[in-house]
């Protein structure tokens, strides 16, 4: 459902389409389930709260969107039948990861792609926020040398990032601090890995083997 449908039009839409992905999963398939967006499903709970009489919440949002939101988003998942990979768009607010919809989401899916405004205008493509970005089943899934130097690269990155100011005015004195100097180092590396074409195709062995590469 598009932004200009009625509310319950959207609202409806994200039910009608979790209960598609279920029926495919019940058939022993495995679905990859998109949805766009999350914050288009709770801003037309918002509307339908408001119009029922509900008070308005947190940046007001009605108290039925938090409770709604955990009861479509845990549909999704594994069952003894089949499974749906679910990913979720949400749209923030002035680039503020700790708004209502955002915060929420977090807390319930298992994990997030972050991306960065100031990465897209960098030309910088994906423009994928690395330190912000979690997967809270990785080190169930891979394997120790891609979890060390996936924690690698992230801490390079953090560690640039948080003296980026004073290195791009020179004004940060070499030596100062081995970590800082370790990622001044490696930061056009990790940022040339961090890169990739729209029509590029990388096979994901051979991703991993230059982000474990990167490090030894």
């Amino acid at each position: 459902a598009t932004s200009d449908q009625p509310s319950l039009v959207r609202a409806k839409a994200a039910y009608v389409a979790t209960a598609i992905a279920e029926y495919f999963r019940d058939k022993g398939k495995k679905v990859l389930f998109m949805m766009d967006s999350v914050t288009r499903f709770a801003r037309a709970l918002r509307e339908i709260g408001l119009a029922v009489g509900e008070p308005p919440a947190r940046q007001g949002f009605t108290p039925s969107v938090f409770s709604t939101l955990p009861k479509l988003l845990e549909r999704t998942g594994n069952s003894d039948k089949g499974s749906i990979t679910a990913f979720y768009t949400i749209l923030v607010e002035g680039d503020d990861m700790n708004e209502p919809v955002a915060d929420e989401v977090r807390s319930i899916l298992d994990g997030h792609i972050v991306m960065s405004r100031d990465l897209a205008n960098q030309g910088h493509f994906p423009a994928i926020d690395v330190s912000q970005s979690v997967s809270r089943v990785m080190t169930n899934i891979v394997g120790e040398d891609h979890v060390f130097a996936s924690r690698k690269l992230k801490e390079v990155v953090a560690n640039y990032e948080k003296e980026r100011d004073l290195i791009l005015i020179g004004a940060y004195e070499s030596g100062s601090n081995p970590a800082v100097d370790y990622a001044i180092e490696m930061i056009d590396d990790v940022n040339e890995f961090l890169k990739q074409g729209v029509n590029d195709k990388i096979d994901l062995l051979e991703s991993v083997e230059q982000l474990i590469n990167l490090f030894e």
